[in-house]
């Protein structure tokens, strides 16, 4: 189930009205189980308050407009360490990290590239894959991509502080 377009840009509005930016909605599960994610940034971060702030109005909004017709539940959060990249620009504004990128089932080329983002030209993501050097993704034919945390170097990090 996928929110219309309408829909989110109210949703949008919302944050926006908070100093953060709509990433990305995301429906998880299906029936009574459902979770209708609003993934939101800003330029510091996102507080607790903010989140708070956007899922009480957008869930009011939510409850007037119903454009999902079965229970859910409303999750807003922050995308997190391992956030995932969800437009043109995230190509761009993460070039220089790690990237975890999984292609679309019909892409034969490769299923999953990891290395390092060098960005995005034409329509295609260049990243330094890890195993095969310099590679070329379709960005219509990505799956998911996501920042690739080195948690065993965090977890090291905060052991040394302590």
């Amino acid at each position: 189930m996928k929110l219309d377009q309408q829909t989110v840009d109210q949703i949008a509005a919302i944050a926006a009205d908070e100093g953060l930016e709509l990433l990305g909605t995301e429906m998880v599960g299906n029936g009574p189980k459902a979770v209708l994610r609003l993934i939101v940034d800003g330029p510091e971060g996102v507080t607790l308050d903010q989140c708070s702030t956007v899922s009480r109005q957008a869930s009011a909004l939510l409850d007037v407009g119903d454009p999902i017709r079965h229970a859910y539940t409303l999750e807003v959060s922050s995308p997190g360490l391992d956030r995932k990249l969800y437009s043109a620009e995230d190509y761009t504004q993460f070039a220089g990290r790690r990237v975890k990128v999984k292609m679309a089932p019909g892409f034969r080329e490769y299923r999953t590239v990891a290395g390092e983002l060098l960005g995005i030209d034409s329509g295609l993501v260049q990243v330094q894959d890890d195993s095969q050097g310099p590679v070329s993704l379709p960005l219509e034919q990505i799956f998911e991509a996501r920042i690739d945390v080195d948690w065993d170097a965090i977890m090291k990090e905060g052991k040394n502080r302590q």
